[in-house]
């Protein structure tokens, strides 16, 4: 793949040695992620998407959950130990973290915000996730992950409740 194509997040990992897998959906028209999970023949439950949330206290927090489920936004306050949490107005996400919405990768955002993945990850020996940009999913394991950004796991979606 040429450089110029590589995201913020891939110049990471490839800078790291970490070995991950690309996946593309850039000639589709997927604008949701279980379009995204459907359209690359991968479980929806092992499809990531990054939510960027800012709390009372103005601390930034990034969550990851499963495409298809909806941000339980208590128990991902808790799960940081804030008071309330609220999802980032998409015209600040750009400028807070380098990406845009649809193309949030957990991997090279201008700054490090603490992550938190939810518990079901680690039923997968790999996840998809952005790989930056839209059109760009990026497949790797947990273990990996942990190399090049700390996080948490928790339970943070809502029970029974999904989102499409």
């Amino acid at each position: 793949m040429a450089k110029e194509n590589k995201t913020n997040a891939m110049r990471k990992l490839d800078s790291m040695k970490i070995t991950y897998k690309e996946h593309y959906y850039t000639d589709t028209e997927a604008v949701n992620g279980v379009e995204v999970a459907q359209v690359l023949g991968e479980d929806p439950a092992q499809v990531f998407k990054t939510l960027v949330t800012v709390a009372k206290s103005g601390e930034h927090y990034v969550f990851m959950i499963p495409v298809a489920q909806e941000l339980d936004l208590k128990k991902a306050a808790a799960a940081v130990g804030e008071k309330s949490v609220s999802m980032l107005k998409a015209k600040e996400l750009l400028p807070l973290t380098g990406y845009v919405h649809g193309g949030c990768s957990p991997i090279g955002m201008k700054k490090f915000f603490k992550t938190t993945i939810h518990s079901t990850a680690q039923n997968f020996d790999t996840i998809l996730f952005s790989g930056g940009r839209i059109g760009f999913q990026i497949e790797l394991s947990l273990e990996a992950l942990r190399k090049v950004i700390p996080f948490e796991l928790a339970d943070i979606i809502h029970e029974g409740g999904s989102s499409v």
